[in-house]
């Protein structure tokens, strides 16, 4: 099976405090129902309070990170038999967040 990465950035999701609990609750269902189907490998979010850092080969670490690059939002992490499946469950996750999903697929590295 296949690793898929649903995610969305932190700004599209865009809730007045009265929806936020409902997101909330909502959004585990999901993961909950994901669990319960034997799909779920990973889920959380881009804690934005700390600051990246880049650690270059040598293991010094500095605070300019890629440029361009830019992580936030929320991840979840599912295997999959196809790539419909992994469709049906960002739409099921989109519902819940009230905000749209992006798809990715894992490589597949036979030696991790």
């Amino acid at each position: 099976m296949t690793k898929y990465l649903i995610s969305f950035p932190s700004e599209a999701m865009v809730l007045t405090e009265e929806e936020f609990p409902i997101v909330v609750a909502e959004s585990h269902a999901v993961i909950e129902e994901a669990r319960a189907a034997g799909v779920y490998v990973f889920g959380g979010g881009i804690e934005e309070k700390v600051d990246p850092v880049l650690v270059s080969s040598d293991g010094s670490m500095g605070t300019e990170i890629y440029s361009g690059s830019k992580l936030t939002g929320g991840f979840t992490v599912l295997e999959l038999p196809t790539r419909e499946d992994a469709v049906e469950w960002a739409r099921k996750i989109a519902v819940a967040c009230r905000c749209s999903q992006e798809l990715r697929e894992f490589g597949y590295d036979p030696d991790s």
